[in-house]
């Protein structure tokens, strides 16, 4: 008996721990199409235009505009998108992935260090990252050639919704790259869809020009 209760469990611990992470995938999801709603409410408001706003990786670590000094010179005085969208969400917590366990680096920077314990949404009021260059270039949706492919928020580490760690700003560029290769993000599109996407996929978004 004892032996079948260790097998039947062998079983299904792999069986809860995959619906509890898909769990965490839809509500993450659901999240962010309820900041598209956000987004857009704002625009309403102001003209057609993105919220003039940055993500918490502008805001503490500015220095990765350096090649953009105009938009680095704006950072200062823009407010977080959380700020932003405060009159148009319920609640703060739509910017909290509940799959959110930190960061150390950023992805899309690597190896730029970024830690963020025990999760971003604690430390930094968001799970997630914005294109900040929607903002800096007072974009409105209307001007997006391929709104259904532009990418405008985004989960802050690939490594929530796979088995596999976070990277380290110690690892060298292939460890990175290997983990990157199973990374999936969830990611709200120009057209305010949402969906879970690769590393691949996510990067074919900020290829698109605007």
């Amino acid at each position: 008996v004892i032996a079948i209760i260790a097998i039947l469990a062998g079983l299904l611990f792999p069986v809860f721990a995959r619906a509890k992470a898909m769990a965490k995938q839809t509500s993450c999801i659901s999240n962010l199409k309820q900041i598209g709603d956000a987004i857009t409410m704002y625009m309403s408001d102001y003209d057609d235009i993105f919220p003039h706003a940055v993500d918490a990786s502008d805001k503490w670590q500015p220095h990765q505009w350096d090649q953009f000094p105009a938009f680095e010179a704006q950072i200062p005085y823009m407010p977080l998108m959380p700020e932003a969208l405060n009159p148009y969400t319920k609640s703060n917590d739509v910017f909290h992935c509940p799959a959110d366990t930190g960061t150390h680096v950023l992805d899309d920077n690597f190896p730029r260090p970024f830690e963020s314990a025990p999760s971003m949404f604690a430390i930094y009021g968001s799970s997630y990252f914005f294109r900040t260059e929607i903002a800096f270039r007072y974009f409105s949706d209307t001007q997006f050639q391929l709104p259904a492919q532009v990418n405008v928020m985004f989960d802050g580490s690939g490594s929530w919704h796979v088995p596999y760690r976070a990277a380290l700003p110690t690892d060298d560029f292939e460890t990175f790259m290997s983990l990157r290769q199973n990374y999936r993000y969830n990611c709200l599109y120009g057209d305010m869809h949402a969906k879970s996407v690769t590393a691949d996929q996510l990067q074919d978004a900020w290829n698109v020009q605007l």
